[in-house]
């Protein structure tokens, strides 16, 4: 029963927009997708769960490395690489065989797949107020008037304080969010590109992990969209 790795490291190249058969417009985000290496094969025995640790081979000094990363890499004879993930693995059924460290993982994982998940690194907008950051409506737009106030926050003699999770101004943005069920669109071995339709979350040369969708949307029929079967 041969074990695969279920995800690939890349960047995010940027966005642009292509025309489908029926003349339709898509706004697609072309990634680059590897190549990557096998550092290390988490094992249940050994670490209670079954993993792949990956990294993306790009141009790298090996003195931007920390000690401990290079003496993990140096144990295996591995390039330098600096972006390291575990991501998840899957039983094919077919054939034998294990993941090794040293193998490669390429994006012809992804050939055949409708959908992946995609987790990044969302952009950073600093400290913003409570209209940009929850969208509050603010306050009258007249002259004279504040508009982007928070307003009354009901800490007066009861209860005498804030309570927790109340909607404020604050940091915004430059967290892990997870983009699901994203329409693989293409797929390109020879430049590792792969092509899917939507946004992913993070800027222009932003880390992102991507994995086979874990909930699909179940295709229904007569759905007017792309890989769908109509009755």
């Amino acid at each position: 029963m041969a074990i695969k790795v279920t995800g690939i490291l890349g960047k995010k190249v940027g966005m642009t927009q292509l025309f489908d058969s029926k003349g339709d417009v898509r706004p697609v985000t072309v990634l680059q997708a590897g190549p990557c290496v096998v550092t290390q094969h988490k094992l249940a025995v050994k670490d209670g769960y079954e993993a792949a640790q990956i990294g993306l081979v790009e141009f790298v000094k090996e003195s931007r490395l920390t000690k401990p990363a290079r003496g993990h890499l140096a144990k295996n004879n591995l390039p330098p690489v600096k972006f390291m993930r575990e991501v998840p693995l899957e039983s094919d059924g077919d054939g034998d065989g294990a993941v090794k460290v040293g193998d490669r993982v390429l994006v012809e994982i992804f050939e055949g797949e409708k959908f992946v998940d995609i987790v990044g690194v969302s952009k950073g907008k600093g400290f913003q107020g409570v209209v940009k950051r929850h969208h509050f409506g603010g306050g009258p737009k007249s002259h004279g008037s504040m508009f982007q106030i928070t307003g009354s926050i009901g800490s007066s003699a009861f209860p005498s304080r804030v309570f927790k999770g109340m909607r404020m101004s604050g940091h915004m943005g430059h967290g892990r969010v997870t983009q699901c069920n994203l329409r693989v669109l293409g797929v390109d071995k020879d430049e590792n590109l792969l092509v899917v339709e939507g946004s992913v979350p993070g800027p222009q040369g932003g880390y992102i992990v991507i994995t086979k969708a874990k909930k699909p949307p179940r295709e229904r029929r007569g759905f007017a969209r792309s890989a769908t079967v109509d009755p």
